[in-house]
């Protein structure tokens, strides 16, 4: 676990007054990182108030010592700075931070370097933070998995496996997108309208969201090599905002018995910052309390720090943006709220029996959770579950379903077309700054 120290101190302002007021998404205390894209090129930056600073201006000028500027010269995106060792991650934060928050810093006092180096949000174009390799996608809630099994087997929701090993499949990297990408509508094969029947090909009737919470990966690991549950967090560099589009029509006809597959690779959208492990130090939480019924993990995926630490403080909401509210002015309107504290499986634990049978993880790899779920409704993370009228607990049929009304008078029980959906997230403790993970949107067209 990375320590709580002085660059988490809620007092500490930054002579960037935008990020010291109380409603600033990215405080001195957070530091994201992110590619954003300034006079058409692709530079790596840091958030800090309404501001992102470039690192390749902070390495060119001598800012850093030589294995974060090699990291950062070398790369256009955030690998670089993934493949560092857990102290030279923590020496970057620290560096920025002073750089950023104290007054007499080369950066406070140089206006000529200041007019290189910083560049306001509002004018720059971000990038995805990676060209990831390879993609994951777990699913690793207790109650999404509850509750999707119910759909289609009220008897016995979940598999016997679930409980006893982190659930995931291999995703589509090349079909990963920086927040604010459209998302085109799927075409595929759609279900028999009867049972016996032929299926057709068209476009999905019933597009879906899925909130997730994603992480990348450090350092990785040789192929043979696995990671220990003990050494797994020193191989997560930071987690991000993961929109995890499902084309549900398509996925009720051809998961089985393979899995997801036409139906989840056509786009996953990802927020463009990323916030470090270091600087989620202090909402550190527990693991979820698993029932005294549950299995015992195996050995390999047992730890007593994992079990105090493993968890993370983050809130979640999901809004949506129709077409008929944008054109009369109107807000996104909140569907959903919830916790990543909900999960059942740590990223640790996903990361470590990811790599349990040798698999190489590489730098810049994302995992994701799968869709994050609590046990009330308004904290259901897609809308196949939020428009589902089962009970955690007490499933029914599936079939049995009540739409979600819009403040124009639409319903909904999938999206349509024009419809945008966004996601944000932050970390809040009352003896902490607040720090959000930026915001993940898409529109359907």
């Amino acid at each position: 676990m990375r320590p709580v120290d002085h660059t988490h101190d809620p007092r500490t302002r930054s002579w960037i007054e935008s990020a010291n007021a109380s409603n600033a998404e990215f405080p001195p205390q957070n530091l994201p990182l992110g590619v954003f894209q300034a006079d058409g090129l692709p530079r790596i930056g840091v958030a800090i108030g309404d501001q992102v600073v470039c690192l390749g201006t902070l390495a060119a000028a001598g800012l850093f010592n030589d294995s974060i500027g090699v990291a950062v010269h070398d790369h256009v995106d955030l690998t670089g700075l993934m493949s560092l060792s857990v102290a030279d991650r923590l020496r970057l934060r620290h560096e920025l931070f002073q750089l950023l928050t104290d007054s007499q810093s080369r950066l406070a006092r140089d206006a000529s370097l200041q007019q290189a180096a910083l560049w306001p949000q509002a004018a720059v174009a971000m990038l995805k933070p990676v060209e990831v390799g390879d993609y994951t996608d777990f699913y690793a809630s207790l109650y999404h998995a509850t509750n999707v099994g119910s759909m289609f087997r009220p008897d016995n929701p979940l598999l016997p496996n679930w409980k006893h090993l982190p659930i995931g499949y291999h995703g589509r990297a090349s079909s990963l997108v920086v927040s604010g990408t459209e998302i085109r509508r799927p075409s595929g094969q759609l279900p028999p309208a009867q049972e016996g029947g032929s299926p057709t090909f068209g476009p999905c009737r019933q597009m879906d969201y899925e909130l997730e919470v994603g992480a990348y990966v450090a350092l990785g690991n040789r192929l043979g090599d696995t990671i220990s549950l003990a050494a797994a967090e020193d191989f997560l560099f930071g987690i991000t905002l993961v929109n995890d589009w499902s084309a549900r029509d398509m996925q009720r006809w051809e998961y089985q018995p393979l899995g997801p597959f036409l139906a989840k690779s056509f786009a996953t959208s990802v927020s463009p910052w990323v916030v470090t492990m270091e600087a989620l130090a202090p909402f550190r939480s527990p693991a979820f309390e698993r029932s005294s019924d549950d299995p015992v993990p195996l050995p390999y995926l047992e730890d007593s720090v994992n079990k105090a630490q493993g968890g993370m403080r983050v809130q979640l909401e999901v809004s949506l943006l129709s077409e008929a509210m944008r054109q009369q002015s109107l807000p996104p309107h909140r569907l959903s709220v919830g916790s990543f504290g909900s999960m059942y499986w740590t990223l640790a634990q996903m990361l470590t029996h990811h790599a349990s049978n040798g698999c190489n993880l590489q730098p810049g790899d994302l995992i994701a959770s799968g869709t994050v779920s609590g046990p009330e409704r308004h904290s259901r993370g897609c809308l196949l579950e939020l428009t589902w009228d089962g009970e955690f607990g007490r499933p029914v049929p599936g079939s049995q379903r009540t739409p979600l009304h819009l403040p124009t008078g639409e319903e909904r029980l999938f999206l349509a077309t024009g419809d945008e959906v966004i996601i944000r997230g932050w970390c809040e403790d009352p003896q902490r700054r607040t720090i959000h993970l930026g915001e993940c949107r898409g529109r359907v067209v």
